[in-house]
């Protein structure tokens, strides 16, 4: 890489060069201050995202009302909010077919909230992860369809031909947001922004953000029939939970729909959420941490290694009893499953290390590893190596799989081209993630395969990842109310990373271990000015060591900075990532 390092870190203590703003994003940011009267950080912050300064100020305030697209940009929109429409005034048997995890969940107790509103139930089914994989399967569409009028996919059916065809007696409706192949299923409607013949413009929506778009177009058509439906904002707080589980990117209309529905998660209005909160201990407002750490893994751990439909279950009741117990269930098997989760990333980090990690593909394979702690496990791999991994766990003949990508190498159409080419036995997903069944004597030919598409797409040329940074803060500026102004930037997560900041020559006063492996400390630049901070995980790299052994140097530290609220007081903590010596 060319160019000086920022701050002159070229290795810090987790072994990554500090990159920092560029002459022109020094230039942008300072034009925009000049114009907007913004604090510098938060001007650095919206030219990083490219807001212009006349966007400034709608940007800092998004109305979801200015935001929302028209949900007839998405094709067979009409025909399905009209077919959903006309089974709830008929009183039709409708069942809701999910996917297992909190995308899939949340769509479907998005429809089940949205008809119990109406005076309508409907059927909840989730496929065990186990026996029946994921996805649509002949069977099971089967049974759905003598005993329905329609099936709803939620999540899933984008692929499903044969199951889909075997739904005989039956009209389904598919609501999904994975990559569609060249062909689509015999369903009546099939909205999907990934469909091959979609602009690409809402490629970014997760399911719950397409399902709860098809409840905006059943509102406007009941409307126009003079008649009312549920207030869909009350909603929002699901699509919240959707899109930051599912990892979208969190720009656009996602960006909007996640900060009102944070805004209706913190109402504590949906029993479900609020008993699920309280189980994690959640004892301030909502953030996408929350949402993506503490509630998307319990209300995955029942897909995971417990019952399918449990967390679907949860998030749809209204019966605050039941969600209770439905939570202490949830974190339970959360708990079962980071056991069986560590277990198997020792193992698959060991034999990807014996392997190599400095291809294009990381990957590995275990007799019977558990399928529903793959995709954990692939996306830690992915986080330690910087490049796109895969892990499988082999049964008998065949191998289910889950892999993780990184940002600018698309994942699930190389999964999707290895299927076509006979290499899987079924594959497909999005951008970002993806799952794949592979025959075991196919697996070394088919990984090698995809090593090769996605080193075409630039896989394995970066190293460890650099630490972006968006300019240096000194203590005394880092007050309660700056990080408020840049929290109206957010919420940040995935496509919209959070702002990290370095404090430059900085003394250590306090430093403590916590826990296992973090680090408490406290740092002032000898101005009378004095930040805590806290960085997790700090003794699994070389961070904790440096820091707790500082011996009275100076460092650069860098991270994110938060508002910790403790005792009814809010004070200005720094989230810390990184450290070099001064």
């Amino acid at each position: 890489m060319t160019g000086r390092a920022f701050l002159n870190v070229e290795c810090s203590a987790t072994g990554r060069r500090w990159v920092g703003p560029s002459g022109e994003d020094d230039r942008l940011s300072q034009a925009m201050e000049q114009i907007t009267r913004l604090p510098a950080a938060v001007c650095r912050i919206l030219t990083r995202r490219g807001v212009a300064p006349d966007e400034a100020e709608a940007f800092l305030a998004p109305a979801l009302r200015d935001l929302l697209p028209d949900p007839l940009t998405l094709r067979d929109m009409h025909r399905a909010a009209e077919r959903f429409l006309r089974a709830v005034d008929r009183n039709e048997r409708i069942a809701v077919f999910a996917d297992y995890d909190v995308d899939g969940g949340a769509s479907a107790a998005l429809l089940l909230s949205w008809l119990r509103q109406m005076g309508r139930d409907a059927t909840l089914y989730i496929p065990d992860r186990i026996d029946e994989g994921y996805g649509p399967n002949v069977p099971a569409m089967q049974a759905l369809a003598r005993d329905h009028d329609l099936i709803i996919c939620v999540d899933c059916g984008t692929l499903s031909h044969e199951p889909i065809a075997a739904a005989r007696g039956a009209d389904v409706v598919v609501l999904d947001h994975h990559l569609g192949g060249e062909t689509l299923p015999p369903a009546l409607a099939v909205v999907n922004p990934n469909r091959q013949d979609e602009t690409g413009d809402l490629a970014h929506l997760c399911a719950a953000g397409v399902v709860f778009l098809m409840l905006v177009e059943a509102g406007r058509q009941l409307r126009i029939a003079g008649r009312k439906g549920p207030d869909l904002l009350g909603f929002l707080d699901l699509v919240a939970l959707a899109t930051v589980a599912d990892v979208a990117p969190l720009t656009g209309v996602n960006r909007a729909l996640v900060r009102q529905g944070l805004t209706v998660m913190a109402r504590r209005q949906r029993p479900g959420l609020v008993a699920l909160g309280d189980v994690a201990r959640m004892d301030t407002a909502p953030t996408p941490y929350h949402l993506g750490f503490l509630l998307g893994p319990r209300v995955n751990a029942g897909g995971r290694i417990g019952k399918a439909d449990l967390g679907a279950r949860l998030l749809s009741t209204d019966d605050p009893a039941e969600a209770a117990a439905l939570a202490e269930r949830l974190d339970q098997l959360n708990t079962e499953r980071r056991e069986v989760e560590a277990a198997v990333r020792d193992a698959a980090l060991a034999q990807a290390e014996t392997r190599g990690l400095d291809g294009p593909l990381v990957w590995a394979a275990g007799e019977g590893w558990h399928p529903g702690v793959v995709g954990i496990v692939a996306s830690r791999l992915k986080e330690a190596t910087n490049r796109p991994a895969i892990v499988i766990g082999l049964d008998g003949d065949e191998g289910k799989g889950s892999g993780r990508s990184v940002s600018g190498v698309d994942l699930g159409a190389s999964i999707q081209r290895l299927a076509a080419e006979g290499l899987l036995l079924r594959g497909g997903g999005h951008k970002m993630a993806a799952g794949l069944t592979v025959a075991r004597d196919k697996l070394e030919p088919a990984m090698a395969r995809l090593a090769e598409l996605l080193h075409k797409q630039g896989a394995g040329t970066a190293g460890p990842a650099d630490l972006r940074l968006d300019g240096v803060l000194m203590p005394g500026a880092a007050t309660v109310e700056l990080i408020s102004q840049i929290e109206a930037a957010g919420p940040f997560g995935a496509g919209a990373p959070a702002p990290r900041f370095a404090f430059p020559d900085v003394q250590i006063a306090f430093a403590k271990r916590v826990g296992d492996s973090h680090l408490k400390i406290s740092f002032g630049d000898g101005l009378g000015t004095r930040i805590d901070a806290i960085a997790f995980g700090a003794f699994d790299t070389g961070l904790g060591p440096m820091l707790e052994q500082h011996g009275g140097a100076r460092f650069h530290l860098a991270g994110r900075l938060e508002i910790n609220t403790w005792g009814g007081r809010q004070r200005p903590q720094l989230r810390l990532e990184d450290a070099a010596p001064a």
